[in-house]
């Protein structure tokens, strides 16, 4: 399989269910969004199918930078691509972009772990797993 594009992108539309008490996308939407994206990008590229079933990502730290707000009904663009691979950890970096303007409303990362799932502890990522994100 050839790896994908180093960023992945989408839209989403912003629905009723994300906004909160400020008339705004609620905080918290933008942390579900980023494991979303992180997980759905992972998919595209080969990188379930890689990791098999004795292992698995998990985080270890969120960071996120909130720039802007977005409404009910905008259109926003995901970004996310992977910054870097170390020994048993990623760092997976996002934006969120607003359609109209091209705003930036916020910024993040995820600092990934690669796990055992039975022991929970952390493994080496395998050449199969770090082959399947290009990273330029």
């Amino acid at each position: 399989m050839n790896p994908a594009s180093p960023v992945y992108s989408k839209i989403l539309i912003v629905p009723e269910s994300a906004i909160d008490e400020n008339n705004h996308v609620n905080n918290v939407m933008y942390v579900q969004w980023m494991q979303d994206i992180a997980v759905e990008h992972y998919a595209s590229i080969g990188g379930i199918a890689a990791q098999g079933a004795d292992s698995t990502w998990v985080v270890r730290e969120h960071r996120i930078e909130y720039f802007l707000p977005a409404f009910i009904g905008e259109e926003i663009e995901i970004k996310t691509w992977v910054e870097n691979i170390r020994r048993v950890r990623s760092l997976r970096k996002y934006e969120f972009i607003r359609e109209a303007g091209g705003e930036v409303l916020v910024k993040g990362e995820t600092d990934w772990v690669f796990v055992d799932v039975k022991t929970g502890r952390p493994l080496a990522i395998p050449a199969e797993v770090s082959n399947v994100f290009r990273l330029e």
